[in-house]
């Protein structure tokens, strides 16, 4: 063995103890730090919160309805002449009695006027009548004059009697046609289209009137309801009349509060409705004929009624269910029995208390159990990570 030998071995075992202890150390730095670095917590999931309250609920039944005028008729003329004046402007408002128009009144004076002299020429021949009557009937009496006399005398008085009642039935219808050449409003309403013009001649049998008038106020909103609600409806309305509302189309925006006036008799065969009407005293004109609105008849209200926003309320296998929300801020599942939804919030008639806290959105990242936060601290929490 040459000197330089043992040498050589030295070496290589002081390297291969050296390579043994690096690689040691470096086992045990990463199962220290393994071990000592802590898993960071899971995020809260970010829903939005809502507390159930208490509160009177009115309980509505909701529709669509149309607004009638109680009174809607087409003025037309009765007697045949010239239109000589129109005294309205379209679109205007006139009250009961109030001049409209005037036909020509000369030929229907005229026939006054001639009624009236009839009657007053057959009023004096009875006169005389009478009087011849009465001088035969006393020479009759002292058999100085023929009693055929008297006979024909007391038939020309109840011929002259009887002509007077016509002349005065003449008389009347007269008066009646000129009454008829000032047409005035039946009802007090608005004013529509003018459909004939000043200087028009106008007859009673023409098809087309000179405008259409349409009551205002009060009036009229008709709604139908399924028949399924006809009965708790007839209960309900069996004190006062039960207050109807009357909304904007999309139902945001209250416009008038009337009451119930009429229930049809009968249920529709066609789609199982029922006809139902309001009437609105609509004194500031805010209802329309014609106009179509939503419509929400008040049936009760519930009393202390517990509610949540409608959005809180979910449905599953079971039926309705909430995810209610502990001091925890742990996300459990509670079901419930759920009513009427009212402006938004959701009546809640079992399975829920007045104050406690639910979730309102941001429902489908949730599991029993998880931890949640309010999106507000949810963003601060998030900034807060980012910034460290």
């Amino acid at each position: 063995m040459s000197p330089s030998q043992p040498s050589s071995q030295r070496r290589y075992w002081r390297l291969a103890f050296l390579f043994l202890a690096v690689a040691l150390a470096a086992f045990a730095w990463r199962h220290f730090s393994a071990t000592t670095t802590a898993k960071p917590a899971e995020a809260p999931v970010p829903v939005s919160l809502g507390v159930a309250d208490q509160r009177d609920l009115p309980i509505w039944l909701q529709t669509i309805g149309t607004v009638q005028a109680l009174n809607a008729v087409d003025i037309k003329v009765r007697v045949d002449g010239e239109l000589q004046q129109l005294h309205f402007q379209e679109g205007q408002m006139v009250k009961a009695g109030q001049l409209l128009a005037e036909i020509d009144p000369r030929p229907y004076a005229a026939q006054v006027l001639q009624a009236k002299a009839n009657k007053a020429r057959d009023e004096a021949q009875l006169a005389v009548a009478k009087v011849n009557l009465e001088r035969a009937s006393k020479l009759a009496a002292a058999h100085a004059g023929p009693s055929q006399d008297v006979d024909t005398l007391r038939g020309q008085v109840a011929t002259l009697q009887a002509t007077i009642q016509a002349d005065q039935a003449a008389l009347d219808t007269a008066l009646l046609q000129l009454g008829y050449t000032r047409i005035a409003a039946p009802f007090a309403g608005r004013t529509g289209q003018r459909l004939v013009d000043a200087g028009s001649i106008v007859h009673a049998s023409d098809n087309t009137g000179l405008l259409t008038l349409t009551q205002m106020a009060p009036i009229s909103l008709a709604f139908s309801l399924p028949q399924e609600d006809l009965a708790e409806v007839l209960q309900a309305n069996a004190g006062q009349p039960l207050q109807v509302e009357a909304l904007s189309r999309d139902g945001r925006q209250h416009i008038a509060t009337g009451r119930l006036s009429f229930i049809d008799s009968q249920v529709s065969s066609g789609n199982g409705q029922i006809l139902f009407k309001a009437d609105f005293a609509n004194a500031d004109g805010k209802l329309w004929p014609g106009e179509l609105l939503s419509v929400r008849l008040l049936l009760r209200t519930e009393k202390a009624a517990t509610v949540v926003p409608a959005s809180a309320v979910q449905q599953g296998p079971q039926g309705s269910f909430v995810y209610v929300v502990g001091r925890d801020q742990q996300a459990q599942v509670r079901e419930v029995k759920a009513g009427a939804v009212v402006d938004g919030l959701q009546w809640i008639h079992q399975g829920l208390a007045p104050g406690e806290t639910v979730v309102t959105g941001g429902q489908y990242r949730l599991a029993p159990g998880l931890k949640v936060a309010a999106l507000a601290d949810a963003r601060q929490t998030a900034s807060a990570e980012q910034h460290q």
